[in-house]
């Protein structure tokens, strides 16, 4: 998300409207809700959460506690236990 100059895209009565509510400060707009996409569509972060969360599992399986688990995935023990349970309730 790049930034785009005022001045440069919207009329000076809209700018100077704007301006009565913040004056030189950076505002984020919203997409219109027809244009969202949902978390992590551009990226494959949930692919790579997912074979994560399988891993986790197979691990947890194979006798690994939750603290090993933890420890080896760089994750709070609270956060093994949420992958775990969220993990039972798919198989």
């Amino acid at each position: 998300m790049g930034y785009m100059k005022a001045e440069e895209i919207l009329p000076i009565e809209l700018i100077e409207l704007i301006q009565q509510y913040v004056d030189g400060e950076a505002v984020y707009i919203p997409r219109k809700a027809e244009h969202r996409q949902a978390w992590g569509a551009g990226t494959q972060i949930r692919q790579e959460l997912s074979a994560r969360n399988r891993k986790i599992f197979s691990d947890h399986l194979k006798g690994m506690n939750t603290e090993e688990l933890a420890s080896k995935y760089y994750l709070s023990p609270k956060s093994i236990q949420r992958i775990i349970r969220s993990m039972k309730k798919t198989t």
